[in-house]
């Protein structure tokens, strides 16, 4: 028998598959997931926070003067840490009245993606970023979450309120592992 085959493998190099992020669904409270999740939303330069969902991002992590300090811009992404997460702030338009594009979501990913990968961040809890007040349409957005995702270790679980009962949600649904 050869020695080759004899050699313990030492798994601890091994590195995960570069195709495994996964993009769940869950019905509830976005603040309802695990303590140790990094968070993301969306939100403006100006990081005026003040309607939708940023509104609870405002006062459960408060740091809106630490926000404005990193002089983020559209495409970009400013961070928080707080107690053992990271918290995101994708800045996907100028100003708080404005609405965002395709282009500007997709960059301030990347740079969401870029930190994440150099803090070992692989799990990401978020609502469905940038479709609530802000109208882009979800299927639109899934689709670049995996373009951005789709070679990382990064799993992303989007957060709904309310059970989907339109047709996307089948979709959803048998995307689900």
């Amino acid at each position: 028998m050869s020695s080759e085959l004899e050699k313990p493998v030492n798994t601890d190099s091994i590195k995960p598959a570069e195709d495994s992020w996964r993009l769940n669904y869950v019905t509830g409270s976005l603040f309802s997931c695990p303590v140790d999740e990094a968070l993301a939303h969306c939100i403006s330069e100006d990081c005026r926070m003040g309607a939708g969902i940023a509104v609870l991002f405002k006062k459960k992590f408060k740091g809106v003067d630490e926000l404005k300090e990193q002089k983020k811009l559209t495409g970009e992404c400013a961070v928080l840490k707080r107690d053992n997460r990271f918290v995101y702030y994708l800045i996907t338009k100028k100003k708080y009245n404005q609405k965002p594009t395709y282009e500007s979501l997709t960059q301030s990913l990347g740079d969401m993606k870029s930190h994440c990968e150099m803090n070992g961040v692989t799990r990401i809890s978020m609502p469905r970023i940038g479709c609530g007040l802000d109208r882009l349409q979800w299927n639109s957005v899934s689709e670049i979450l995996e373009q951005v995702f789709k070679h990382t270790n990064i799993s992303i679980t989007v957060y709904s309120l309310h059970e989907r009962s339109d047709a996307s949600a089948t979709k959803e649904n048998m995307r689900k592992k």
